[in-house]
């Protein structure tokens, strides 16, 4: 019986018996970190199943990656409203950001 990497719950993909996304162990692979590399960033899961969750994204790529454009919009958006909610939290933080990078 095949071994299944990738489950759905809930309309998000994890890998099989975890809560770890596959979209995080993509995103360390296409920053270049090898299956070896995700395994240390990513305890919870082990070799083989990053193995699979990558040969998943690699044989579902559209789907994927559409799945990941739609989270980076979430984010970006969700951003902006808390920007737009908070705008002096913003600020203040930004100005000690930059205090921080001056030094």
């Amino acid at each position: 019986m095949p071994q299944e990497y990738v489950e759905k719950r809930d309309d998000s993909l994890y890998v099989s018996g975890t809560r770890v996304s596959p979209d995080s162990l993509v995103h360390s692979f296409l920053q270049g970190d090898s299956p070896e590399d995700i395994v240390e960033s990513f305890p919870a899961v082990n070799l083989e199943q990053v193995f699979g969750a990558l040969a998943y994204y690699l044989a579902n790529r559209v789907d994927v990656e559409a799945h990941l454009e739609k989270g980076r919009a979430d984010f970006a958006r969700l951003r902006e409203e808390a920007r737009r909610k908070r705008p002096e939290f913003y600020a203040r933080l930004e100005a000690a950001c930059h205090t921080l990078n001056s030094r």
